[in-house]
């Protein structure tokens, strides 16, 4: 019979095994890049949320209104999805370079707005959140098809995409 390793042991070779990496939405080793001439003013107004990864998914109707509050600063209301379902928020947004918007802790990139500012997907490099925003709760076929070939371009894969 072989004995067992100490806890001491077992405790020293976990500190030196490297930390589980996060799963995240999108492939990391893709790049990213956001919209350089994304324009903040036409950014503003209600957005629903189209199409989501994950357990967004399952709250239904979520939508969200970007109010300009500056040259490059927003407060963001809406609903969001929570452990029990939909909740309102509210939030302060700053454009922090071109197509980036840091909203809370993290920095959403606007990958891809269409030229008449109704469709819009935003992601995280960290591939920890992608969306398609609407200005009315359904999207244009040929429009959510050019999202999920930008969503795809960008790393993430579109089959997870899910319409809400």
């Amino acid at each position: 019979m072989r004995p067992l390793p100490s806890l001491a042991l077992m405790a020293t070779l976990a500190a030196c095994s490297p930390a589980p990496e996060e799963v995240g939405l999108r492939n990391t080793e893709a790049p990213i890049s956001s919209n350089a001439s994304f324009d903040a003013r036409r950014f503003a107004d209600v957005w629903h949320v189209a199409a989501t990864y994950g357990d967004e998914a399952r709250c239904g109707p979520l939508a969200e209104t970007w109010v300009l509050t500056g040259a490059a600063a927003y407060r963001v209301t809406g609903t969001a999805c929570g452990p029990r379902g939909a909740r309102a928020f509210a939030a302060e947004a700053r454009v922090t370079g071109p197509g980036r918007i840091t909203r809370g802790d993290e920095e959403l990139w606007v990958l891809w707005v269409d030229a008449d500012y109704r469709v819009a997907v935003v992601g995280t490099p960290s591939g920890r959140f992608a969306r398609v925003l609407s200005r009315t709760p359904r999207v244009r076929p040929d429009l959510m098809e050019a999202a999920r070939r930008v969503l795809q371009f960008n790393g993430y894969d579109p089959a997870g995409l899910r319409a809400i």
